[in-house]
């Protein structure tokens, strides 16, 4: 039978069962909520002391067990690997017992999902106090027996790091707190038009002119005030490998986004020969969208990207590159006797015509080297490349129109997924771009709403953007993914929301900000409510 206790029930019973022990915690405290829990009548307690023993889950691939005191004679966790189709690649069978803990998964992706779910059972007073730091044994787990496997198989989160660069040791944070959520891609925005963030070997001058500008905007958009600091910062290609890996032992792929052919001006500030004017120009200070980009009519724009896209190839084993795609301004193109010649020569009807032309050419350079492309939904525009996937940003309409033409699709709705987009009332709100998107209009979100029953299985899931023109720090940043990237990671577990809709989720979440605390996260410390659009603004 599936059962959910009560926070308080739970520490009533276990204080009954185990007067030596003092804590426990609530199944129907997971978030993501397991999608199937059952309970034994006899259910009893599981005492974690002392140590455990991890049997068949090789630590160089599960960074989750380096928190753990381990020793030859401690509990054993025990990953049995289902060989037969029982169980989804990233689903997990999990049976907490009086003297073990089996984790039954079909590969890597369910046992990092099962042993996030031991994370949360573990009391928060219980969880390491700093990085590096093991987990304090001294409590119980409930014996259950959890089946569980995700809705959806993409489950995203977005970071900018151009508009605002954001350290080392906050992108490891970022990438912790979404693996506690079960969260399976990590979308690294690193080129702008207010920075360019990877080294590139070949082509020095990306990170040498184009990763810092000599001012920003700030407050709100509306106030056009700058200051006069210089701003910026890069990734060695050698910490970029060292976040891959930091994901992968998360279970967490990262893929990385090079904007083209928009978005582009801190890289024509380092080779303004390849815009369609040649020049000068300097890395953005401001926000918005800008009129130069790549000059589609010039080869050496092709033979730059590729030589980009060749060193972010090997940095990023992703078998997605995203390529965005959006905002890419005509004006330069429509004056540009290079670009309007590359549309005669192509017969391509107009500008529009001219971006597919241009991207379909970027996929067919990564598809030959076993890479496909994903891109903004404007790839749409023009005619949308043969393989390319879309992520529709501009409301669910260009992902309807993806998946009823059979490509793939990333749902990334601003309303409700952009997350640089108020929570509560801006009076009482850091600054933010505008708009607003509560926790509950997070959790009342399914990527599939809208969609066709046929055209379902091109949707791989969805995720929230993290757009930082108005983040100037990392608790800024914090502030404004959680609490509702919990929201979001449960409704793309569940595909939906959890048995007892909005108020278990509120009842979940009143327990489950503690493991944002123990983190050091600094969430937005508001009730867990729904308020009024109007009210908002």
């Amino acid at each position: 039978m599936k059962k959910f206790l009560p926070l308080f029930a739970f520490w009533l019973l276990l204080a009954c069962e185990s007067p030596e022990l003092t804590e426990a915690v609530s199944l129907d405290s997971l978030v993501p909520l397991p999608s199937r829990m059952d309970v034994p009548d006899d259910r009893g307690m599981t005492v974690v002391q002392g140590s455990v023993r991890f049997v068949g889950i090789p630590e160089g691939d599960f960074a989750e067990l380096e928190e753990w005191p381990q020793s030859a004679d401690g509990l054993p966790i025990i990953w049995r690997k289902e060989e037969g189709d029982a169980l989804s690649l990233q689903g997990y069978w999990l049976d907490i017992s009086a003297d073990s803990v089996v984790i039954l998964a079909a590969g890597d992706a369910g046992v990092h999902a099962a042993l996030s779910t031991l994370k949360q059972l573990v009391p928060t007073s219980h969880w390491p106090e700093k990085k590096g730091d093991p987990i304090r044994l001294g409590f119980a787990w409930p014996q259950v027996h959890i089946e569980d496997e995700p809705a959806f198989e993409y489950r995203g989160m977005h970071l900018d790091v151009c508009r605002h660069f954001m350290p080392i040791a906050f992108v490891e944070k970022y990438l912790d707190n979404l693996a506690l959520h079960k969260f399976n891609r990590f979308h690294w925005h690193l080129t702008e038009d207010q920075g360019w963030r990877i080294e590139i070997k070949k082509y020095p001058k990306l990170t040498e002119v184009g990763a810092w500008r000599s001012a920003s905007q700030t407050g709100a958009y509306r106030e056009q005030r700058f200051d006069s600091t210089r701003h910026g910062g890069f990734y060695t290609q050698e910490e970029a490998r060292h976040i891959v890996d930091y994901a992968r032992r998360r279970g967490i792929t990262v893929i990385p986004e090079i904007e083209m052919p928009g978005h582009s001006l801190a890289a024509l500030a380092a080779y303004p020969e390849l815009s369609c004017t040649g020049g000068p120009f300097e890395v953005a200070h401001g926000w918005g969208v800008f009129d130069d980009v790549y000059c589609a009519g010039n080869p050496e724009v092709y033979t730059f990207l590729e030589g980009v896209l060749d060193e972010v190839m090997d940095i990023f084993p992703s078998p997605l590159i995203h390529i965005g795609g959006d905002e890419c301004p005509k004006t330069r193109w429509e004056s540009c006797s290079k670009c309007q010649l590359e549309m005669e020569r192509n017969k391509l009807k107009d500008e529009h015509a001219l971006q597919s032309h241009f991207i379909t050419r970027m996929e067919r350079y990564l598809n030959a080297h076993g890479r496909n492309i994903i891109g903004w939904d404007e790839i749409l525009e023009g005619g949308l490349a043969p393989n390319a996937a879309v992520m529709s940003w501009r409301g669910t309409a260009g992902g309807i129109q993806a998946a009823s033409m059979e490509h793939e699709v990333v749902m990334t709705p601003g309303k409700p997924l952009y997350f640089d987009h108020y929570q509560f009332k801006p009076d009482e709100e850091p600054v933010a771009i505008g708009g607003f998107n509560s926790l509950m209009d997070v959790y009342a979100f399914n990527p599939v709403s809208g969609v066709p029953a046929e055209y379902h299985r091109y949707i791989l899931g969805a995720q929230a953007n993290v757009w930082t023109e108005y983040m100037e720090t990392t608790d800024h940043v914090e502030h404004m993914v959680q609490p509702r990237a919990s929201a979001l990671s449960e409704v793309l577990w569940l595909g939906g929301k959890r048995p007892g809709e909005d108020a278990a989720f509120r009842q979940a979440m009143d327990y489950h900000i503690q493991r944002l605390q123990a983190m050091g996260w600094k969430y937005a410390p508001y009730e867990f409510k729904k308020i009024a659009t109007d009210e908002a603004q």
